[in-house]
């Protein structure tokens, strides 16, 4: 299977964010996930990581984010 595990990197620990992922479109300083399931989601920040061999994206969120979400 070609799919991935997508997590977001948040004060140096990975948190699951999505699973199943299939396609990651960066634009504009943020990233489009979309997952086999038709599940979506759009979050402000960067591929940190891409592991193709173990399927798994790492994510980080942009600065701005971060201050928002503590």
């Amino acid at each position: 299977m070609c799919e991935a595990n997508a997590y977001i990197l948040k004060e140096d620990k990975e948190e699951l964010l999505m699973e199943r992922v299939d396609r990651v479109v960066p634009q504009n300083g943020e990233i489009y996930l979309e997952s086999i399931w038709g599940q979506r989601k759009t979050i402000a920040g960067r591929i940190k990581e891409l592991n193709l061999v173990d399927h798994r994206i790492v994510l980080e969120l942009a600065p701005e984010e971060k201050t928002a979400s503590l």
